[in-house]
């Protein structure tokens, strides 16, 4: 089987960010980045259908600038077998980052799944997934928590709203977007984090699978952080002193009571 996972770079969730100068948006420099970790989710399903299928490989895809191929090397180390970098620049929209990812997978080996996770953590735009998978005329099943594999057919669990959850039944090829409880994602060892440095990255410019400036239909500016919290309020005295100032804070400053 031709298995295809595409992952992408983002903040680290413990790090501070800071904004670009003029706003335009997250400035990286200097910022640790990880793999998504929905994306870990979708490096760990299809590293479990290698395993159970002999003869299988798979492929990670990329698309971002040079330093995205950081988490190329974090999936090789956890399995993957090959690795593509489509060399985007950075801040390309949800529709760019398809199109190159759709005309890539184009021009490789015929795949049978390609796995992404949900959404990125950074923008949570949560739509490349569904757009490679109409570029490519294929079907795409989205919040993914498990999957049984028969054939050329699988059936995929997938959360839908009210806590509630589906069955959906596609045909291969298929697009899946990973959620968490799909599976446990591996870590990787250190041996295979030292193989993953020397492993090669195909390189693919942008241009070459025909995208171009005019493919990017949303342009973001005028960031801003979060305001600060304001802080909290200590009532002091015994119990019922306390009791009867929260009440009276919760009439006249919350008016929730």
């Amino acid at each position: 089987m031709n298995l295809y996972v595409c992952i992408k770079r983002v903040p680290d969730t413990e790090m501070k960010v800071k904004l670009k100068a003029d706003n335009s948006g997250v400035d990286l420099a200097g910022v640790k980045t990880i793999l998504s970790p929905y994306d870990e989710f979708a490096v760990e399903e299809a590293l479990r259908v290698k395993e159970k299928n002999a003869g299988s490989t798979v492929t990670a895809i990329t698309a971002g600038p040079a330093e995205a191929i950081e988490v190329l090397r974090t999936a090789l180390a956890m399995g993957c077998d090959n690795a593509i970098h489509i060399e985007l620049a950075d801040g390309s929209d949800s529709n760019m980052a398809a199109k190159a990812i759709a005309e890539c997978l184009k021009k490789e080996a015929p795949a049978d799944l390609i796995y992404f996770g949900k959404e990125a953590i950074d923008d949570g735009a949560a739509m490349v997934p569904q757009m490679v998978a109409a570029r490519m005329g294929i079907p795409s099943v989205t919040i993914v928590t498990g999957i049984e594999y028969s054939g050329a057919t699988i059936k995929c669990k997938r959360e839908i709203e009210g806590g509630s959850s589906e069955t959906v039944e596609v045909t291969l090829p298929t697009v899946i977007a990973a959620s968490k409880g799909l599976n446990e994602p591996r870590y990787a060892t250190l041996p295979n984090i030292m193989k993953a440095k020397k492993k090669e990255v195909k390189a693919i410019k942008a241009s070459d699978l025909g995208v171009a400036a005019s493919d990017q239909k949303v342009k973001l500016s005028n960031f801003q952080m979060p305001p600060p919290k304001a802080a909290g309020k200590k009532i002091e005295g015994d119990a019922a002193a306390q009791a009867k100032a929260l009440v009276q804070l919760l009439h006249t400053e919350a008016k929730v009571v």
